[in-house]
């Protein structure tokens, strides 16, 4: 998920939000995990926005990509100079209506930004978890936001969306807690991984690993593997955006110079650009979550783990009305992808829908201001309301 966020002109916010947090699997009773190890106590970092109705019916779970967190809209105080990452499309009048609907956005099992991950403590140690901490799956995210909202008190979810690794939990949640989803809007995601979103997500591991400050994973109140962290943000930027949209905004332009320097170094604009990002990743994210997460993220095959290799078989799971939206230039999710989970859900006879955006700005277009896309959603949120 990239880091830029554009804020909405019309200036309509949800207003304050205040980080909440949940913790539970209190020992004995620990969470069990895919892996088949097993954690606890475990805690969840949420928001909600907007008012829940009486009979609790307006409920829009949000889900994150990768390095999201659970701050989706509006800001944490007056002085606030940037809103959550999905501002645009959640507030009043917006695609998700404040006024309207609840929104509940949890941070993900693994994470850094307040949910339980390789950086919290390990109670037994009281030291961090580092790479002592399971290995984890979206399944595992999954069942951590099931026990948030049976905390909440949250029986039925009237919409669950998300793009990327949200879009995953999306369709995780449709074919694990089918009785629980109404209605699902997956975007520009996959229900498993191509081999080279895979080899991608590996190449910035082992830029990680290689940082001599990276230490098993065991760095922290140390030197922290910034340089590896960094380089692995560069090569994820690069997939989230599209040739065009480099073109468009960097083409061959030189940083600062008229002439090439014949030396080593940021030369170009889009150099730059990928030095910036990946130097601002380091002072907000951690590096073993950004491991933990991305092979969370390859492993993921809904085929495998619900239909014994069948995708259509796995989706008999699922009792919900979707839909599915793609992007003309997402080559790290490309259109095929999302084509290939329609047609699974259409041969079980499910209610589906499905559109691909023309947009020039790859994979992160879905972070994007996109007209037709917040019409888009509204309007399938407004049918899914009245469907109950």
């Amino acid at each position: 998920m990239s880091e830029y966020i554009d804020h909405d002109p019309s200036g309509a916010t949800v207003g304050i939000i205040e980080k909440q947090y949940f913790t539970f699997a209190q020992p004995p009773d620990l969470l069990p995990l895919e892996s088949g190890s097993s954690i606890g106590p475990v805690t969840v970092c949420y928001e909600t926005c907007g008012t829940l109705n009486q009979d609790k019916s307006n409920v829009i779970l949000v889900l994150h990509a990768l390095s999201g967190d659970a701050h989706v809209a509006g800001y944490y105080h007056a002085q606030d100079p940037k809103p959550g990452w999905w501002d645009i499309m959640v507030g009043p009048g917006k695609a998700m209506d404040t006024d309207r609907y609840y929104i509940i956005c949890s941070n993900i099992l693994g994470s850094c930004m307040g949910s339980t991950g390789p950086s919290s403590v390990d109670p037994d140690t009281d030291k961090a978890f580092a790479t002592d901490f399971p290995m984890i799956t979206i399944g595992d995210m999954v069942q951590c936001q099931k026990a948030l909202m049976d905390h909440l008190g949250i029986e039925k979810i009237l919409c669950a969306i998300g793009g990327s690794v949200g879009g995953m939990q999306v369709l995780e949640w449709c074919v694990r807690y089918p009785e629980m989803i109404a209605s699902a809007i997956p975007i520009a995601t996959t229900t498993r991984h191509s081999a080279l979103a895979i080899a991608f997500n590996e190449v910035a591991r082992q830029a990680i690993m290689a940082d001599p400050n990276w230490n098993q994973g065991h760095y922290y109140g140390k030197e922290k593997p910034d340089m590896g962290l960094a380089i692995a943000r560069m090569i994820g930027h690069i997939t989230y955006l599209s040739d065009e949209a480099m073109r468009l905004k960097f083409g061959r332009k030189l940083q600062n110079r008229s002439a090439l320097s014949f030396e080593f170094g940021a030369e170009f604009q889009v150099e730059s650009y990928l030095q910036y990002q990946g130097n601002k990743f380091i002072e907000r994210f951690d590096a073993n979550s950004f491991l933990y997460i991305t092979k969370a993220a390859d492993y993921f095959d809904l085929a495998r783990d619900y239909g014994k290799g069948s995708l259509v078989k796995a989706f008999t799971k699922a009792n919900t009305k979707f839909l599915v939206v793609s992007f003309t230039s997402d080559w790290l999710y490309p259109t095929y992808q999302s084509k290939e989970m329609v047609k699974a859900m259409k041969k079980n006879d499910l209610d589906v829908s499905f559109c691909e955006i023309d947009a020039q700005w790859g994979h992160d277009a879905f972070l994007l201001p996109n007209p037709r896309f917040s019409s888009l959603v509204k309007g399938f949120l407004k049918g899914a309301c009245h469907g109950q």
